[in-house]
């Protein structure tokens, strides 16, 4: 009578659809039709038809962590896939965390992806070591139709075997090499990527050390009139002058520097192509060099200050020139002035990112941002569906604005920095869970704190108001095992939990996983550990590794000139699940737990 219709029917219903009642033609189109991983995952369940057309009609897949199945049985579950993305080592690799022989490396896939993938067309690398020998395999074998190579964060290979991808894959349409670690044997390799390719869309070498000609851009340019994004090292914006005049279809352009600061006579030829409506990098820029963008601030949808010496006030000057950005990424000198200035001008505003600025005195003088920028940001885009900030203070005020006007954000991402002695308003209890509460798009959330930002009644909230998200990032949150607990019994559908600086048990944080039924990864540094991870076996299972890093004692670690420890000296646990069982490369640091191990 009425309401929803028992879920044995729901079921029922689904499974005569599906295995007689719909032509496996119809199937297939209407599969096509879902780009959620996880509606496919679901899909996939119903009956072994729906499983196969699955798997033959997938043409994306991203696997998380490369540890979680075995290359072989991926690409036999999806023998038809056009498109792979894979994630390596943990994100706090970003930051020093884990030691480079972690492992993540690529050759295993690369030997797998060489033989069976006919329709591989694009291969994504996120955090893994690469060499040379595995870019050739891989060339060799998918060279001829590879449209898309994406090394992102990735190290171990060298301009070597980028000239080997410039010369072999014709068909090339986006390279992408961004903060890679290569060794630079030459810039031939731009040089033979001009003269073989006419088809190339976007170039991204950016954040990298290598040094490239200006006559091989011109060259490139000239040759590949699709391309529209380059975003590369830093090269004097000047010697630039002849690539901008030729790229006539670009739009996106980061990596350009000024190199001699307060001579604007030497950059006042410097014309950007008319389409252009992306700029980043600009690395030195600072209030002299500003007029150079000033004729194109109105077409500007993405601009990118953090390599600037732009002050605050010189960040207002020019914000108030640019009111159709949709992208903002800043260092925090941008003030909460500066952020007044966004919400008066920017309304189209999607994505605000306020990274960390140098550890100068003077800098957080002049600006710093704290609850009245982010407020007036939150009052004034109310578009924005993504924000990161580091900032010196932050009310609980706040937090309920940004839930309040923001109703379409869905990643929120907040540092909050211990230079500044005494905060305004902690715990950020009820701030959080009128964020979390209101912000019913979230799908990703960072939470990073200072001792005593939160309590256990506040991570209570979180686990309570996070139902939908599905990452998650913590930091010097909560205040004893119990909010732990509390936080794990609401988080119902989190897949990936990062954890740092905390107060929880080994005992407590092994409940906690288990109280998480859709958790596939969790990474934590820094909780009260034992010197054998024992307590940790709590959460053992089928298809779930444990690995675990022991404190290191102060007698045992090296330090460098500064005295700082060269790693970490906190124990970390890895726990994730894996279809492909321990893996064979565990570094000696790394203790993999198994009941028999103990």
């Amino acid at each position: 009578m009425g309401g929803e219709v028992p879920e044995p029917r729901r079921l029922s219903r689904a499974l005569s659809f599906g295995c007689g009642g719909v032509p496996e033609e119809a199937l297939h189109l209407v599969f096509g039709y879902m780009d959620d991983p996880r509606d496919r995952e679901a899909a996939s369940l119903v009956c072994r038809l729906w499983h196969r057309i699955d798997a033959l009609s997938r043409k994306h897949v991203t696997v998380g962590f490369c540890y979680a199945v075995e290359p072989a049985r991926l690409l036999a579950r999806f023998p038809r896939l056009e498109s792979l993305a894979l994630k390596g080592r943990p994100r706090a690799a970003m930051y020093g965390l884990i030691p480079e022989d972690f492992g993540a490396y690529a050759a295993p896939w690369v030997a797998e992806l060489a033989a069976p993938l006919d329709c591989l067309k694009a291969l994504h690398l996120r955090r893994m070591t690469v060499t040379d020998e595995d870019i050739a395999v891989l060339v060799h074998a998918r060279g001829h139709m590879l449209q898309a190579l994406k090394l992102d964060k990735c190290s171990g290979f060298s301009t070597d075997a980028l000239r080997l991808v410039a010369r072999s894959c014709r068909s090339l349409r986006t390279l992408f090499l961004e903060e890679c670690i290569i060794e630079d044997e030459g810039s031939e390799w731009l040089h033979e990527l001009a003269v073989n390719n006419s088809v190339l869309v976007t170039l991204n070498f950016y954040m990298t050390e290598l040094k490239v000609e200006p006559a091989d851009l011109e060259l490139l340019a000239k040759n590949c009139k699709s391309l529209i994004s380059l975003k590369m090292g830093d090269c004097d914006l000047s010697d630039l002058i002849g690539f901008f005049q030729t790229s006539k279809a670009l739009q996106e352009f980061a990596g350009g520097a000024f190199f001699e600061v307060g001579e604007y006579t030497k950059y006042e030829k410097v014309i950007f192509p008319p389409r252009l409506c992306f700029l980043g990098g600009l690395t030195f820029m600072g209030k002299n060099e500003m007029p150079v963008i000033f004729p194109y601030s109105t077409m500007l949808k993405k601009l990118d200050l953090q390599f600037t010496f732009l002050t605050t006030e010189d960040h207002c000057q020019l914000i108030a020139k640019c009111p159709n950005l949709s992208v903002l990424e800043v260092r925090n000198v941008i003030g909460d002035r500066g952020l007044e200035v966004v919400a008066a001008t920017c309304k189209k505003l999607r994505r605000l990112r306020i990274e960390r600025g140098d550890d100068d005195p003077g800098q957080e003088e002049q600006g710093g941002v704290s609850q009245i920028g982010l407020t007036a940001v939150a009052v004034g885009c109310r578009e924005l569906e993504y924000i990161a900030a580091y900032v010196s203070d932050i009310t609980n005020g706040a937090l309920e604005s940004i839930g309040t006007f923001c109703k379409n954000l869905y990643d929120f991402r907040l540092v909050l920095l211990d230079k500044q002695k005494k905060i305004t308003d902690l715990p950020l209890d009820n701030g959080v869970r009128a964020l979390l509460r209101n912000c019913v798009k979230l799908r990703r959330f960072a939470f990073y704190l200072r001792p005593g930002g939160l309590s256990d009644v506040g991570l209570g909230y979180i686990g309570l108001y996070s139902g939908n998200i599905q990452y998650m990032l913590l930091g010097n949150v909560g205040e004893s095992d119990n909010g732990l607990i509390q936080f794990a019994t609401g988080c119902t559908n989190l897949r990936k939990l990062e954890l740092r600086g905390c107060c929880f048990s080994e005992r407590a944080l092994a409940v906690a996983v288990l109280q998480m039924p859709s958790l596939r990864y969790i990474w934590v540094q820094g909780y009260r550990a034992s010197r054998t991870g024992q307590d940790l076996m709590l959460m053992a299972r089928p298809y779930w590794n444990i690995e675990f890093a022991p404190p290191i004692p102060e007698s045992a670690y090296r330090v460098m000139a500064d005295g700082q420890p060269c790693v970490d000296t906190h124990a970390q646990v890895l726990a994730y699940y894996s279809l492909a069982g321990r893996r064979p490369d565990c570094p000696q640091w790394l203790v993999t737990l198994h009941p028999a191990s103990l």
